[in-house]
């Protein structure tokens, strides 16, 4: 059977906003693990709220949650760190750095373990915990204590495996979202994201997506460009954005080692159009077709759903599962 899961975010519920706290956040963790749930979603995630900032809505804080805690790490940025981050060409869609590097990383506050301790007191169901890789982190950082953003990539993994460890969750999925338009950068990529990857003590899973930045699409790339930085990956399966930009690329799924599953979008979440459980089935079948329906191992959105109002959200999801359903003949 294809199984169904979400990619990680959904939308901030209002109340949570409004009045936070422990409580308010477990709750809330609990509503979507529990909507989910109700929607037939497989393998399910914490919906990432406790990483919501305010400041930084069209990210929904997959940078700075995880670099501003960390030792070694300066959040307070000043005019001179802007006009030096946009001297750094290949971020042009960021207008200044998620912080500074003024030291030796160290895990600081950051506690993943904690995180997904807390989810996983909430729920029996198949669960996923994601977490940002070190690519992404990289470039999205002003540097100032390592050689090159190769070399910072790399101390970002060390120090982020060393909690992935003790994270046992049913999938722990990485998440890249620039490499995509970045190809040429994919032997230093791979090989700081292997580092996090091998530390995995369950299974392992890659997001990659074009861009999600306030629901737009950011990256210029082509799948094609990437099937080499795929291969290099020590990875379980990979969970690959299709639904918006449509099937003419699913060739290239083929290119793909046969050992690594693959999860494919059929989830259109750059637009508040909710998706029909047919349309969902024709997706599916296109994948299945170009790459073997053997070969699909998941199918999901495209990306996380945290632009999307809650009801639209919670459509898709039941489309999702419906479509999955259809095209198995259940």
């Amino acid at each position: 059977m294809i199984q169904t899961t979400v990619v990680g975010s959904y939308p901030i519920l209002d109340w949570l906003v409004a009045a936070p706290s422990r409580q308010a956040l477990e709750d809330a963790t609990s509503v979507v693990l529990k909507t989910q749930e109700l929607a037939g979603i497989d393998v399910v995630a914490d919906g990432e709220l406790y990483r919501f900032d305010i400041n930084h809505p069209e990210t929904n804080g997959m940078i700075e949650y995880f670099v501003n805690p960390l030792e070694g790490i300066r959040s307070r940025v000043t005019r001179r760190d802007v006009e030096d981050f946009r001297k750094i060409k290949g971020m042009g869609f960021r207008t200044r750095p998620a912080a500074v590097v003024e030291g030796p990383l160290g895990e600081g506050m950051l506690n993943l373990v904690d995180d997904y301790r807390r989810v996983r007191r909430l729920t029996t169901a198949p669960l996923k915990f994601t977490v940002t890789g070190p690519h992404m982190l990289a470039k999205t950082l002003l540097d100032r204590q390592y050689a090159d953003v190769p070399e910072l990539a790399h101390a970002l993994a060390g120090v982020l495996a060393a909690q992935l460890r003790e994270i046992d969750a049913d999938i722990v999925q990485l998440d890249e979202a620039n490499i995509t338009g970045s190809p040429e950068e994919a032997e230093w990529a791979a090989s700081a994201l292997n580092v996090m990857l091998d530390a995995i003590p369950t299974k392992p899973a890659v997001h990659l997506c074009f861009g999600n930045y306030g629901g737009q699409s950011i990256q210029k790339g082509h799948w094609e460009t990437l099937i080499a930085y795929i291969n290099r990956l020590r990875t379980d399966h990979m969970v690959l954005e299709f639904a918006f930009r449509g099937e003419s690329e699913l060739q290239h799924l083929r290119d793909i080692r046969p050992e690594i599953g693959l999860g494919i979008g059929v989830i259109d979440i750059k637009t508040t159009v909710v998706e029909t459980p047919e349309l969902v089935a024709r997706r599916i079948e296109a994948a299945a077709k170009a790459a073997g329906v053997e070969r699909i191992r998941y199918v999901h959105p495209d990306c996380g759903f945290w632009m999307l109002k809650r009801s639209i959200a919670d459509a898709k999801m039941r489309a999702l599962v419906k479509g999955r359903d259809l095209f198995e003949g259940k």
